[in-house]
């Protein structure tokens, strides 16, 4: 038995998590734009590992992996 494949999450909804998740403790300086580009995931990623604590730099991993697929 082979369990379905799950599809890896776009940048724009890991974007809007890291908001949603990190956006007082580490993202505090930034402000959320309503329709992020892969440009505007990858800018938040750098605040994320150096702010934000070992989830939030596996959020940053994820952040530029999906952007990179979108591509």
């Amino acid at each position: 038995m082979t369990e379905p494949m799950t599809r890896p999450a776009d940048f724009a909804s890991l974007y809007r998590r890291a908001f949603e998740e990190f956006g007082a403790s580490a993202l505090w300086s930034s402000r959320a734009v309503p329709d992020p580009t892969p440009a505007d995931a990858l800018a938040i990623t750098y605040t994320l590992r150096v702010e934000g604590d070992l989830k939030a730099r596996r959020l940053a991993e994820q952040i530029e992996q999906a952007c990179r697929a979108a591509l």
